[in-house]
Parts: structure tokens; sequence; C-alpha cells
């Protein structure tokens, strides 16, 4: 009581001091957000200073992944709305810049054009009637359904980006042609031809081991060729798999529990009654169907299967087995399986036959419109013309049959797997010798069947199976959690590989990841880890714990790249060749003496070797391969001159050239010079959006979102 009234006399000071704590914690709130770009909360990205919105872009991406299907995921909906967006936005800002605009006199022009086939807009004659299109939209606008007007305004929308793309495009091919000079020296180089001597000193001559390659001079390599370098931000990280997975004691106590099954008598609860059931077991159950879909994770196959379809690890067991006998529980992949053996027969695993199907209206996969009473009467009728002449099977497939796949071949089915069929028909086909006729319903409709031939026979077996999934139990995903937790705690303060080698754990590392990348080696989706690795203040050696769909992964930041200049040890296994070999040539120019071939090729090793018809189209050198370099210099030498020593592809050349032929002179270049037009605007659409969006200026915030 004492407390209390002192708490009573201080109330005033108490909410005083609760006020305080509040204020001060909204305002380091302000301060927080006032620190950080809150604008980008509400923006995907920024694109040559306009911002994406992220409402309009999940609306988008939203509808793509619907697009996408089953198959989709939504990093995959998210790169590909990106990929539009930005095309969109780049074009957009061309157009605005060439005022490219759609006068209303050619929108009505493009919507003829694409709705002029579509009844919807045609008149009684079938031409398209502007006055019908209008009357649509003026349906759609008053509609209280508002998103018909919303697709017609996309529509017109998408048929004016369209039109504004041709138009844009159109523009830049018109700057790109070639004149009739472009025309002949298009002709020449392919026409004119020379005929070398040439000396070839291999790089190989010299070996690599002779080369010292400095990581200075791969950085200024680098700094020399930086935009051949360019990198987007990766990150590289390792991690450990923790699987929740069942373990050998999982699976034991799974097929004692199954055991119970074996009972004549199974009490289960009723969730219906919320009371307990006693009801028959699975030896004597009767109602296989039901019995399953209440006690097993996989349904009841009423069907035959012969030993080459059982599995594997009891299949000689199970073969052997009489109708009635129980075999198991045993292991089948993921599964503990009790099997019952419901019926044994001897019957063909190969049967040929023929039908005719006369569907109805509400039968499976139908189109028909008569009823059922009639299609039974039309099947009996078809069957006694049949029975009289057997000759008119084909032509009454043809006529009456409503399976499409092969009415046209007298309805002739062909060898099949009679567990294939439904199982009225596997049942008639199997049940009567070759040559028997009947109509047999379905769920299809009703069949006229002619068994045709049989062969094969042998035991079958149809089997009821209780299984199982094998899952781990909840003292196994305990203990898996305790174990990852352990591990967890124990790399925050060691060495991620020394505690995984100490713990007989296997490290699977995986580098360059990218900041949009969503897939981790073996791995499927994990797009938690790999924004986590882009996260602002990530560092190399965090460590993160993931729960995944089986069990947990713990991961770590080993190395983070940022946007820019490849690093020296990145590259150096590409850039190390380029320089090792420009310091050969070196080697080999300075030891190159002798003003003829046949001198320099006697003092280097080497023989003199000849090549003709050599054009810069094809700068290919018999016996040496593709060198444009050694092929460039030889047509600006003249006839007997004798080249500096050149720095190839393969090795240093010296060249004579000992022949010139110029290719006749034309008329008129015209055809090549359309020709180089051609070419020149060929994949210029691609090509003028990848100029666009390298030159735009991008701030991408898909990582943050995504």
């Amino acid at each position: 009581m004492a407390i209390l009234n002192k708490i009573r006399q201080r109330s005033l000071f108490l909410i005083l001091i609760i006020a305080l704590a509040l204020f001060s914690f909204v305002l380091a709130d302000l301060f927080k957000n006032a620190g950080s770009d809150s604008s980008k909360q509400n923006r995907i990205a920024t694109i040559n200073g306009e911002d994406v919105d992220r409402k309009d872009f999940d609306l988008k991406v939203e509808q793509q992944v619907r697009r996408l299907g089953p198959s989709g995921t939504t990093t995959r909906a998210v790169n590909s709305v990106w990929d539009q967006e930005v095309n969109r936005m780049v074009l957009e800002e061309q157009y605005e810049e060439l005022d490219i605009r759609i006068g209303k006199d050619r929108l009505a022009e493009l919507l003829k054009n694409s709705l002029q086939n579509n009844p919807t807009f045609q008149d009684a004659d079938g031409f398209f009637s502007e006055a019908k299109m209008q009357e649509y939209i003026a349906l759609q606008k008053s509609s209280q359904n508002s998103d018909g007007y919303r697709q017609w305004v996309v529509f017109e929308k998408s048929l004016e980006d369209t039109e504004k793309q041709n138009i844009y495009y159109n523009l830049v091919k018109a700057g790109l042609g070639a004149t009739l000079k472009d025309g002949e020296v298009a002709y020449r180089l392919d026409g004119n031809a020379v005929d070398i001597q040439f000396v070839q000193i291999p790089y190989a001559s010299i070996s690599d081991e002779d080369i010292t390659v400095t990581e200075a001079e791969i950085k200024n390599y680098i700094n020399e060729h930086k935009d051949e370098y360019q990198t987007d931000a990766t990150r590289n990280i390792r991690f450990v798999k923790f699987e929740e997975k069942a373990t050998l004691e999982d699976e034991n106590a799974l097929k004692e529990s199954m055991k119970t099954y074996l009972n004549d008598e199974l009490v289960t609860y009723n969730r219906s009654t919320q009371i307990n059931d006693t009801l028959p077991g699975f030896r004597v159950a009767e109602n296989l169907t039901e019995f399953l879909s209440e006690n097993s994770d996989l349904p009841y196959a009423d069907r035959f299967r012969f030993k080459k379809d059982l599995a594997g690890v009891v299949r000689d067991t199970l073969s052997t087995l009489e109708e009635g006998a129980i075999y198991g529980p045993y292991k089948d992949g993921r599964y503990m399986r009790l099997d019952r053996i419901v019926e044994t027969r001897q019957m063909p695993d190969s049967v040929q036959s023929r039908h005719i199907l006369l569907s109805y209206q509400g039968a499976l996969r139908s189109a028909e419109t008569r009823t059922e009473e009639e299609a039974k009467k039309l099947a009996d009728s078809i069957l006694s013309v049949i029975k009289r002449d057997k000759s008119s099977f084909d032509a009454l497939a043809a006529e009456y049959s409503s399976d499409s796949s092969n009415k046209s071949t007298g309805g002739d089915l062909g060898f099949q797997n009679p567990n294939l069929f439904a199982v009225e028909f596997r049942d008639y086909i199997v049940d009567n010798p070759k040559g028997s006729m009947d109509v047999v319903k379905t769920d299809f409709g009703y069949h006229i069947i002619e068994v045709t031939e049989q062969k094969n026979f042998q035991k079958a077996l149809k089997i009821a199976s209780i299984a199982k999934e094998i899952v781990p139990s909840d003292q196994t995903i305990s203990d898996v959690y305790t174990e990852t937790q352990k591990f967890e705690v124990a790399v925050g303060d060691g060495d991620f590989e020394a505690v995984a080698k100490e713990g007989n754990y296997t490290v699977r590392p995986v580098n360059n990841i990218g900041r949009m990348d969503e897939n981790l080696p073996g791995q499927g989706s994990q797009r938690s880890i790999v924004q986590w690795a882009f996260e602002e203040d990530a560092e190399n050696g965090d460590v993160k714990r993931f729960q995944v769909n089986d069990g947990y992964i713990v991961a770590q930041i080993t190395r983070k790249v940022e946007k820019g200049v490849k690093r020296a040890e990145d590259v150096s296994a590409s850039v190390l060749p380029i320089i090792r070999k420009q310091k050969k040539a070196e080697q080999i120019k300075g030891k190159i003496t002798g003003t003829t071939l046949d001198a320099i090729a006697q003092s280097q090793g080497q023989t003199v070797k000849t090549s003709g018809a050599l054009n810069m189209n094809s700068p290919n050198i018999a016996g040496a391969g593709d060198e444009p370099k050694v092929v460039g210099v030889a047509f600006g030498l003249k006839e007997g001159d004798v080249s500096e020593p050149i720095e190839g592809e393969r090795g240093v050349y010296v060249i004579k050239v000992t022949k010139k032929t110029e290719a006749p002179v034309l008329e008129n270049y015209g055809t090549y010079a359309a020709q180089q037009t051609q070419k020149a605007r060929n994949g210029v659409t691609t090509k003028v959006v990848a100029a666009l969006k390298e030159a735009a200026d991008i701030e991408d915030y898909r990582g943050v979102f995504y």
C-alpha cells in the first residue's frame, strides 16, 4: 500500500517522464529517417532522373508472375519487368526529344488495322465499323466494372508505343547507309588479293617460364584498358547446410508404428464425431480406396502390375505372393510401405484393340450434345451392325467415333499396356479372349470394343499399399536446430573453415553472386541469402543462419566486390598471357637479324613459307591461321617490299609481297552499297536500346525490395 501511495503522490512527475521518453523516441526516429533517403522506400530505381514508382512496379511484377505460371519465380518476374521498364523509359526519352507523337487519325488507323478481323467491331457485311468500336468504348467506360475500360486504354497505349518505336527505329535506320564509294571499298576488300612469302617466329619458341610478369604490369594493363574490365557488384560466400533428414532411428520408429495396421481392428480418431472409432484393420478392410485415403500418404491405385513394374528392392518377393498376403513394412525411396496383395491373375502385358467411342453431354472431355441414353442406344445399334458385318468397323469408326486420335484408322489403338486404359476398358480387354466384342461404359462414354490380339500372358498383382513418407521426427528437427545454433555461434567467434572441418561439415563456396541472382548451386532459390550479402552494412566475415525448406544454411560473406574496374587478382589469368605475349614479341624482334627472308629464317631456325590469294575479309594465312594484322600490313606494301617485324596472333612475322591482284573495275557498285546498308541496319533495334541503356544514368534499388 505504501508503494501505491508513493506512486499516486508522484503521478504528475511520472506522466512527464513517460511523455519525454515517448517524445525522444519519436524524435530519434525522425532524425534517423532524415539521415537516410526515405524517398527510396517509394521507388525501385531512378533512370535519367526519373523515378520508377514502387507500387506500379509491384503491380507489373504480380501480373508477370501470373503470366509465367507455376515455373515462374518472383525474381525472374522482377528481372523481366525491369528490362521492359528500362527499355521503355530510355526510348520514351528519345520520343520526347524528337517530338514523336501519334495523332488521332493515325491511332484510328492503327485501331482499324488491329481490329478489322474481330467480329465485335464488324458491321452486318463483315467490314470494320468505327461506330461499333465507339459503341464498345462507351459501353466499357460506363460499365461499373472498370477493368474493361482500363484494358482498352492499355490496348490503345500499346498500339501507340509500338508505332512510336517503329518511327524511332526507322529514323535511326534512315541515318545508316552506305555510299557508292563504301560499296566499292567493300567490293575491293573481298576482291583484291595478295600473295606473300613469310617467316613466322612462334611465341611458343620462348618458354613461358622465361618471361616474368609483375603484378604492377598487370595493374597497369588493366588501367589502360578499363572499359574491357568493368564489373558489376558481386559477392562471394561460403555456407554449410544442416539438413532436416530422417535418421535411421526415425525410419525404425515409423516402421514399428506401421505394424499396428496389421491388427484385425484399428482404433482411429474420427474428426467429425471427435471420438475414437474401431475399424477393420488393413488385412481385412474391404473398401481399400476409403481406407487408404484415411491412412496412407498415397492413394489406392486400382490396377494390376507385372513383376517388372514392382520396386526393385521387393520385386522378387512380391511376385511370389498370393492373394491376401501382407508384406512389409519396408523402405521404398521416400516412403515406408506396407503391401497387401488384393488380387492375382494371369493377364497379357500387351493388348491390341480397337474401339468406337460414343461420348455424351457430361462425359469426361466431351464436346457432344447427345444424352447418355442416346449414346447407349447408338452404341448398341452400331454393335449390332458390326456383328453382322465386321468389315463395317472402319467406316463406322470414321463416321461416329468421338475419339479423333484414331477414328481415321478404324479406331485401332495398337499394342498397349492394358493398365494405360480406364479400369472398365482394361478389364474387358484382359478378361475376354481375342475376337471378343461388346459395349463398355467408362467415364469417357460408351465404347464398342474389339479385342484383336493379346501377348505375353503372365502373373499380375493388384496391390494396396499403405505408404508413409519418411520424415524427420520432432526430436531430429530439434537436434538439427541445436546443432545449427552451436555451429553459428562457433564460426561467429572462430574460423569458419576450421570449425567446419572440426565438425566434419562440408563447406560449399559460391563466388561472383550478382545483386539480382536468385539461386545457389544445388540449393535452388535462396533469394534471402543473396539480399543479406548485399545489405549496405554487410561486411566480409559476417555470418548468418537462414531457415530453408529442408533445414538451415549458415552462410558467411567471404568477399565484397563493388561496381567498377575488376581487381588484378581477378583477371590476372586472362591478362597474364597478353602481357607475356607482348614481352615475347619484343624479345623475338630484338633477335631478328638479316634483311632478306632467307637470312631471317636461317638466323631464327625457321623456314620461308608462302600463302596466296589473301584478302581482307578472310585474313587466313595457310599454315598460320587467322592473322588480320599481318594481312593488313601486306595490303599496305608494294610488290617486292619486305615488312618490318609484325606482332601477330601466334608469333612475330616478317613478310614479302610477291604479287598483288586488283579486282576488276565495275561500272556500278550499287549492289555492294545496298548490301552494306542492309548490314548496318541489321539488328539496329537491339543495338540502339543497348547503347541507350549503356549511356543512361541508372540507380537500381531492386535488391532492397526483392
